[in-house]
């Protein structure tokens, strides 16, 4: 288990790597009014840090977007992850004026309607490799997200 989380760590970077070098691509890809922040992030809480993987930042909706890339199968810890991430985000990052950071988790399998459990009691815009979210991820923000065919295109 241990070993496969490192493979999998190794496997992101490979992927994360291939994204940033098409980083450019990449935001085109979200539509205009989205602004490629940073790659690896680095947000510290209590002592403790914690690395986005890729954070941007989108106008429309005036939210800072987190983006975590999971070379795997989609896993439940994954969204406490992102969650901690969110409020870190928030917290620390976020400008009075800007509304909640989303997160979205960019895997290669998910069971949907599994996913779709998974996230049912966060209270955080979240969405995993579809991006469907949360009931409450208003439809503005389903259309500002790429579609995940295109996104999986990049990978």
């Amino acid at each position: 288990e241990e070993l496969d989380e490192q493979e999998e760590d190794l496997d992101e970077k490979i992927v994360e790597k291939a994204i940033v070098a098409n980083v450019k691509k990449f935001i085109m890809t979200f539509g205009q009014d989205f602004s490629f922040i940073g790659n690896q992030y680095r947000v510290e809480v209590a002592g403790e840090e914690m690395f986005i993987d890729l954070l941007f930042f989108n106008r429309e909706l005036n939210s800072l977007v987190a983006v975590e890339l999971k070379s795997g199968k989609f896993r439940t810890s994954y969204l406490g992850q992102l969650n901690t991430y969110l409020s870190a985000l928030d917290t620390y990052i976020r400008k009075p004026h800007e509304n909640p950071s989303i997160g979205i988790i960019l895997c290669r399998e998910m069971n949907q309607t599994f996913v779709e459990f998974a996230v049912r009691d966060y209270n955080k815009p979240m969405g995993v490799a579809t991006y469907r979210a949360s009931k409450d991820m208003p439809e503005r923000l389903r259309n500002a997200l790429p579609d995940i065919e295109d996104l999986k295109k990049l990978l």
